[in-house]
């Protein structure tokens, strides 16, 4: 795919699940119950040990776009599409992360907060805005940041769920970003892929 395919295939969804794990043991079955459930965008953490490893892993499923999350580094961001990553999401933005992941053909979400951050960012080339912490700001901050900036795209991240994400579109996000709101400790302890799948299903039918 073309980058423009793969974002026009993010914002067309609404939705990515952002998986960050201290233990990656169960990893590729957590993410496949989330793509039973209709969320194919899932973004894999670089904080998660053996990222790449699992980035492969999921790049080999033709329903699953995956992508990198937490990159603040151009060789992280070489390295991950390298494993199989279709579009990079940083914390921060990097105006050489995003050069280097448009020479390779992808998007870039990155990550920014204040006015000026977002407009930079976007000056710079980014896709899309990935504003975070979205979820200690709130909605009122997001349609605060839309009034003067309707033509920038946002993908808030932080505080979403099933219960808040339409309200969140409807302040005027593209998409969303969901980590917490989608998986918690327990569901991953105690291995629980159908608990997954179904608030995956309802993630996709609070957006619709």
């Amino acid at each position: 795919m073309t980058r423009d395919q793969i974002k026009l295939k993010i914002l067309t969804s609404k939705l990515i699940a952002i998986i960050r794990l201290d233990d990656p043991s169960n990893l590729y079955p957590i993410a496949c119950a989330i793509a039973d459930g209709g969320i194919t965008s899932i973004e894999i953490t670089m904080t998660t040990p053996n990222a790449l490893i699992e980035i492969k892993k999921l790049s080999a499923r033709p329903d699953i776009l995956v992508g990198v999350g937490s990159v603040v580094d151009s060789d992280i961001a070489v390295a991950a599409v390298e494993a199989g990553a279709q579009y990079v999401v940083t914390p921060v933005t990097m105006k050489e992360i995003i050069d280097i992941t448009h020479g390779m053909g992808k998007p870039i979400i990155s990550g920014a907060l204040t006015p000026t951050e977002i407009v930079q960012a976007y000056d710079w080339g980014a896709d899309v805005i990935k504003l975070f912490p979205a979820g200690q700001f709130g909605i009122s901050y997001l349609k605060a940041l839309k009034a003067p900036l309707p033509h920038i795209p946002i993908i808030p991240t932080g505080g979403i769920n099933v219960d808040n994400a339409q309200m969140w579109l409807k302040a005027g996000a593209v998409a969303l970003g969901i980590g917490g709101g989608l998986i918690n400790q327990k569901i991953v302890a105690d291995q629980n892929y159908k608990a997954i799948t179904e608030m995956a299903k309802a993630l996709v039918l609070a957006v619709k």
